[in-house]
């Protein structure tokens, strides 16, 4: 099989150094705050426990776009065989740090090598919104070619209808970053084409910490194949 291309964002290195420098901020108030930790959120813990419970006997998840290793290790203690990846090397030396019975990388989402039908689940878990929208498609169809038959799929992000740039972050870190914020309509049509079934949404109204969100958790189709997968781009 061909290695699938994904185009590169334009602003990949700048996103990277951004998250470099928010990631000893963010590791903190994950810390003090509890921001980013599931058990406080009593609908995206049931969200991840749900989809722990569907994967758990699958295979190896992959946590994309893991930050500090928060969800990974959640998931690691719940018995998964997972492992995470982040684009910033400061965001995995703090994961690497705070979790380190966890397996932890470094690499985009854009740069991953992943073989077919290899996993049992994968988180994009509010990791996925700066990637630009000719972007996200292709990121969607290299998800689901790595899953298994029946793997599952979950992602959370932000509800807009608009692209957002950041320019500084959590305690005023300057950031240069876009959030790209989806109609959680246009989301689930993307996991479609992509490929990929879904199977249960849940809508979130604003926080403390952002605005709207949605969690969606989706499946590749118990086949065989890959005849049921939209055709793969390739070099």
């Amino acid at each position: 099989m061909r290695a699938q291309h994904i185009d590169r964002p334009a602003d990949l290195d700048t996103v990277r150094e951004s998250y470099d420098r928010v990631a000893d901020t963010y590791a903190d108030m994950v810390q003090t705050t509890g921001m980013g930790d599931i058990r406080r959120h009593p609908w995206l813990k049931a969200s991840i426990d749900a989809f722990a419970d569907t994967v758990g006997d699958l295979g190896p998840v992959l946590d994309v776009g893991c930050g500090p290793g928060t969800v990974t290790a959640y998931l690691d203690e719940r018995g998964l065989d997972v492992s995470g990846v982040d684009l910033s090397s400061r965001m995995i030396e703090n994961a690497r740090r705070l979790h380190p019975q966890c397996r932890f990388a470094v690499s985009s989402a854009t740069d991953l090598v992943l073989e077919e039908a290899s996993l049992g689940g994968v988180l994009g878990w509010w990791s996925l919104f700066n990637l630009p929208r000719e972007v996200l498609p292709q990121v969607l169809a290299l998800f689901a070619r790595a899953l298994k038959p029946g793997g599952h799929f979950i992602t959370g992000t932000h509800v807009g209808d608009e692209d957002a740039l950041r320019t500084e972050a959590y305690g005023g870190v300057p950031v240069r970053w876009t959030t790209h914020k989806w109609r959680p309509e246009q989301l689930v049509a993307l996991i479609e084409q992509a490929g990929l079934h879904p199977v249960a949404e849940l809508r979130l109204p604003a926080d403390q910490w952002s605005g709207p969100g949605v969690v969606i958790m989706a499946k590749r189709p118990a086949t065989s194949g890959a005849s049921a997968l939209p055709p793969q781009p390739t070099r």
